[in-house]
């Protein structure tokens, strides 16, 4: 018998038979020889293993799940699909322009071949504000911070200046040799560039409104837009280049050359004053970050599609970025981990436009196909949901000095027409 046997035999406490006195002696034989009791098992479970002096670990380093704070009705929610389509029939195919602005006041402006609509997103009205004459077209809009005014930028190398609530022409500055494809505001002067490489600052409360002129562009500038504190202007161009200019200096404060296609999307962080992000059309599909501050690039994404916008959200530390071929699609991101969030097919060719509501939370887009689409991305986190207006905070308004020569009845004109209404105007208190 060998010893598996024996060890099985030993362990039976219920044999069927009687051993006899040679089996017995036999298995206290083999019990000494194996070191165990012929009264106790081999393997017994009846005993508990001995307990540990030291914590349960499990318990040391174990969280209990945490409990979700937001019930299931207050949970973001990123559709793929749009709140609301309208028609924007006549739209101009052209990366080059920005025919899209949603102002503070919730009212959007969009411009189509040669006229301007407003559409109130409150009332859901619509009205026409302007419509050139001959072969001009409109090719970039640009509101005020405060909403009161919208600049209007056309082929012809004009600068409009509309109220919006008076839907008046306030004044026009001419000069551009020609149309003037993006501008941007800070506070009182609008910086327009045009398709020749020019930037030209415009005060806007004087006659003589060109203040500095800003040469470093070989090609049209497509991308303009000033940091919010009003110190840096950043302008993209034709050229593939990105020029971050200093407001008191006509000369670039530092010049970026990593992209390899035009430049039209320019946005500055709202949570981070030295953020930049811009991004390169269809040769070059990147999102680059930039520290303004030291001039590196801090990271880059190959979105795969040629960039046309670029939306920072200013509740969640996040982007979206719009796109023409070959996707034309939404894509979300997270930052700064850049992960992609979503993506988002928009519309059924490339997506030119895109303009942010007043209180964070839709992005309207504007393609080629003719349509204008909004999606409700950055829906807000409930309690800090805020209203499109009253919440909000206001820049120094721009209205002062257009205002009052509007309410004086002169119509002042880029040759210097009616320049001492301008002139007499006292300054306002924001200027610096």
């Amino acid at each position: 018998m060998d010893m598996a046997s024996s060890q099985f035999n030993i362990a039976r406490s219920d044999s069927e038979q009687p051993l006899d006195g040679a089996t017995i002696a036999y298995h206290e034989e083999v019990a000494r020889a194996c070191g165990v009791s012929m009264n106790k098992r081999i393997l017994a479970f009846k005993e508990e293993a001995p307990a540990s002096e030291r914590d349960d670990l499990r318990q040391v380093y174990s969280r209990p799940a945490l409990k979700s704070t937001a019930s299931a009705n207050t949970r973001r929610r990123i559709l793929n699909t749009p709140e609301r389509v309208l028609d924007a029939p006549g739209l101009v195919d052209d990366y080059y322009l920005n025919l899209l602005d949603w102002s503070l006041g919730n009212m959007l402006a969009i411009g189509l071949d040669q006229s301007v609509y407003l559409w109130d997103a409150t009332s859901g009205d619509v009205n026409s504000l302007c419509q050139l004459e001959g072969d001009a077209y409109i090719s970039s809009l640009k509101w005020t911070a405060d909403g009161a005014f919208l600049a209007v930028g056309t082929s012809e190398g004009d600068v409009q200046i509309w109220d919006a609530e008076t839907q008046s022409k306030i004044r026009t500055m001419s000069g551009h040799q020609a149309r003037i494809g993006v501008m941007s505001w800070e506070r009182h002067i609008l910086s327009s560039g045009c398709r020749d490489g020019s930037i030209w600052n415009h005060d806007v409360r004087v006659a003589n409104h060109k203040t500095a002129e800003l040469v470093a562009h070989s090609a049209e500038v497509c991308g303009l837009s000033w940091r919010s504190d009003g110190a840096l202007l950043a302008s993209g161009g034709n050229d593939n280049l990105v020029n971050i200019w200093d407001a008191r200096s006509t000369v670039p404060k530092f010049t970026k050359t990593q992209h390899t296609a035009a430049v039209k999307a320019l946005a500055w962080s709202p949570q981070q004053l030295n953020l930049l992000a811009t991004g390169g059309g269809s040769y070059d599909r990147h999102v680059h970050f930039w520290n303004t501050t030291t001039t590196a690039r801090l990271n880059s994404i190959d979105t795969g599609s040629q960039v046309t916008s670029i939306q920072w959200s200013s509740e969640y530390r996040e982007l979206v970025t719009s796109h023409g071929f070959p996707y034309n699609h939404l894509a979300l991101w997270s930052y700064p981990s850049l992960t992609k969030i979503v993506d988002i097919p928009a519309h059924d060719t490339r997506v030119l436009h895109t303009a942010m509501s007043p209180d964070g939370q839709t992005v309207a887009t504007a393609a080629s196909d003719e349509s204008l689409k909004f999606w409700r991305i950055f829906e807000s986190r409930g309690k800090s949901a805020k209203s499109s207006k009253g919440d909000m905070p206001t820049a120094a308004p721009v209205s002062s000095g257009v205002a009052a020569a509007a309410s004086s009845g002169a119509s002042v004109s880029g040759n210097g027409s009616s320049a001492s209404s301008m002139l007499d105007l006292s300054r306002p208190t924001y200027i610096r």
